[in-house]
């Protein structure tokens, strides 16, 4: 069947389905190191609470089933040895329908996760990877050439994503549209990384170049996709480089590194390694593809219509298995950053002298003179929604309480998520939290104090608080 593979794009399909096998590991580490403070069953929204209140059918879960953290965790580290079993070749390895039931089980055990995660999984790269991760599903193995009909699927995603994302940026913020919106992100985006203080200090011209580069890669190069070899080639490529400058330039979690193995799947290496002939696939198999082409085609409707419509959604999923959904990232740019600093005490009546010590995040700016950290493709959940909470009260009303007596707690797990504890032995007294305004030091100034940050205090965020009465401390 020579209309349904594509035997010269091999090494694209392997290349594709190894690197999302890697970033699927990643998600499921990141789920199993700290899902114990976030969604556990003493967590700060714990799943047993959650999938009392809804409904199977409108999140699909084996956790309606039934919950424990040993199940959740058993599901994580699974889910991660899959992963790295599928990166070795596990996929090859086995006969076709194995193969495709392997990805199918790795892409349920997430969506199991993702659907109780409430708002810590509340992020466009999660409906990604799950949309990614059914189409590699029907991709096949090396019992079969990639079939064509897959591969424009992806092609289709991938243009999505793009053009998605040039569209909310042009309609959402005039800062893009005047080529100015560089000016602040490296400053305000939600986690910047070890480089994002230089990209920061970058020449102005060059920041409006590189925001009008990012409009045309976004809008016009998506198009190029669906052009014949080698084209389509390039236009891949211009993606990856711009996704590799993001990279460089923060951190989004696995959002870049998605899109780029997306983008890998385009790439024509026939020229260097020829073409790889397979045998005809299996009646069933061409039937299972063609069916499931249609299905995404017809479900396409609203994630077109969203992209058409002047009040474009950012990230929407339309159905509870994040079948086919809509993307888009920073349709508005912040001109400041504000970050929340969380202190503690051991004075139980605090007065003008009382020493308040700072408890220490991983990746979301803290003290002034620690450099940023890179840490994706790994997702800093608690870091990142900091950057929500600041932003707003109101992203966090259902959260901060709750992690806020954790740590009145000393609650081991929270503890984990942190990367500095100023209470080693005992728990604080008392807890409150800051609102900073924070911005980048300028060269002389990081040359005369070494602090990659400036930071003003705004307001009071949480006056302090103590617990209102004894826990269970013996976790």
């Amino acid at each position: 069947m020579e209309w349904f593979t594509a035997p010269d794009q091999w090494l694209g399909r392997i290349v594709f389905q190894r690197g999302l096998a890697g970033l699927y590991c990643v998600a499921f580490l990141s789920a199993a190191l700290q899902f114990r403070a976030l969604i556990g069953e003493r967590g700060m929204l714990p799943v047993p609470e959650y999938v009392r209140r809804t409904s199977p059918r409108h999140t699909p879960s084996l956790f309606h089933w039934r919950y424990s953290d040993r199940l959740f965790a058993t599901v994580s580290w699974s889910g991660a040895a899959l992963a790295l079993a599928l990166v070795a070749g596990a996929g090859d390895a086995v006969p076709l329908p194995v193969s495709m039931l392997l990805w199918l089980v790795l892409w349920g055990l997430y969506l199991s996760i993702v659907n109780v995660g409430q708002t810590w999984y509340a992020f466009g790269w999660e409906s990604l990877l799950l949309e990614t991760g059914l189409l590699a599903v029907l991709l096949g193995n090396d019992d079969t050439g990639p079939p064509v009909l897959i591969l424009f699927l992806l092609r289709w995603l991938l243009f999505r994503v793009e053009f998605g994302a040039g569209l909310i940026k042009i309609r959402g913020d005039a800062c893009w549209r005047n080529l100015t919106c560089l000016y602040h992100h490296h400053e305000t985006q939600p986690m910047p990384g070890p480089l994002s203080w230089f990209f920061h200090h970058l020449p102005r011209p060059l920041h409006r170049v590189e925001a009008a580069a990012n409009h045309v890669v976004q809008l016009v190069v998506p198009f190029l996709l669906f052009t014949p070899q080698p084209v389509a080639t390039v236009a891949a490529g211009l993606m990856i480089a711009t996704q590799l400058w993001l990279v460089l330039s923060g951190n989004f979690a696995w959002l870049n590194w998605l899109t780029i193995v997306l983008a890998l799947s385009v790439v024509d290496a026939t020229p260097l390694t020829g073409a790889h002939p397979r045998p005809d696939p299996p009646l069933w198999y061409v039937v299972v593809v063609c069916a499931a082409t249609a299905f995404v085609l017809v479900r396409s409707y609203r994630p077109v219509r969203n992209l058409l419509s002047r009040h474009q959604a950012m990230n929407r999923s339309y159905d509870p298995y994040h079948l086919v959904n809509s993307y888009g990232a920073f349709g508005s740019v912040g001109r400041v950053r504000d970050e929340i600093v969380i202190e503690g005490t051991d004075d139980p009546a605090p007065h003008p002298g009382t020493v308040w010590r700072a408890y220490g995040f991983r990746g979301k700016p803290g003290d002034p003179r620690r450099l940023p950290r890179q840490f994706a493709p790994y997702h800093l959940r608690l870091d990142w929604l900091m950057w929500f909470a600041a932003l707003s009260p109101g992203y966090a009303r259902e959260w901060f309480g709750p992690f806020v007596e954790q740590l009145l707690d000393g609650d081991r797990d929270t503890l984990r998520l942190l990367a500095h504890n100023p209470f080693p032995d005992a728990p604080p007294a008392l807890v409150r939290a800051r609102l900073y305004r924070y911005r980048y030091t300028t060269w002389h100034e990081l040359r005369t104090t070494g602090a990659w940050w400036h930071r003003t205090l705004v307001r009071e965020y949480l006056p302090p608080i103590r617990l209102r009465e004894p826990t269970d401390t013996s976790r």
